[in-house]
């Protein structure tokens, strides 16, 4: 599991070896570290491990559900697809050296490109209006 969250001038990768309420409730440990006194919107599908009673969220991370079923409105599968291209015709010998690509493509990434990629226009105006309230 990868989780990229990004944040001012920022872009944070982790990885983990599975998706579970453990793992996840580490990655919110850790990002709660990097936020410091900020606040994030975490947009999440409803995988059990992200909507588990069991997660404690930290107060400035406030999580933001999409629909079930739903990957299309997932800002990280339009990453995913853009990093797929830069895969395309590669052959790798081991599991290790894709990761290692993959780590290095995201390595590559600004934060202009990651908003770009993964921004939605409508939920961007959707925040916009709600932290006009």
């Amino acid at each position: 599991m990868v989780q990229l969250s990004h944040s001012q001038d920022n872009i944070f990768t982790q990885v983990y070896p599975k998706l579970n309420g453990e793992y996840f409730q580490q990655f919110l440990d850790w990002y709660l570290v990097q936020l410091g006194e900020d606040y994030a919107i975490l947009q999440i599908d409803q995988a059990p491990a992200h909507i588990s009673g069991a997660i404690n969220w930290p107060e400035n991370i406030i999580p933001l559900l999409q629909p079930p079923h739903s990957p299309e409105l997932n800002p990280i599968e339009r990453l995913w697809q853009y990093l797929k291209k830069s895969l395309k015709n590669e052959l790798f010998s081991s599991l290790q050296d894709l990761r290692t690509r993959i780590q290095q493509l995201f390595e590559q990434l600004t934060f202009e490109q990651v908003i770009s990629i993964s921004s939605y226009n409508f939920i961007l105006e959707a925040l916009f209006y709600a932290a006009s309230y």
